[in-house]
């Protein structure tokens, strides 16, 4: 099986939670900018707030989880 076949395959497996990450990490990224922008916080609570976005994905999809059952 040739690297193409095997990427367009992983693909079709996953590609629908691929974009949802996306958009996930689009929304966040873009919310934080526009809130540290009108608050004119310091630096480091800019990027604090980037960082929390890693436990927020993973509490927004074990909340889809639950939502789903």
């Amino acid at each position: 099986m040739s690297l193409g076949e095997r990427l367009g395959e992983y693909l079709d497996d996953h590609g629908h939670g691929m974009v949802y990450d996306l958009v996930f990490a689009v929304v966040w990224v873009t919310a934080v900018t526009v809130l540290h922008g009108a608050l004119q916080g310091p630096q480091w609570a800019y990027y604090l707030l980037l960082i929390a976005g890693v436990p927020a994905y993973f509490v927004f999809h074990a909340s889809l989880a639950v939502a789903q059952q």
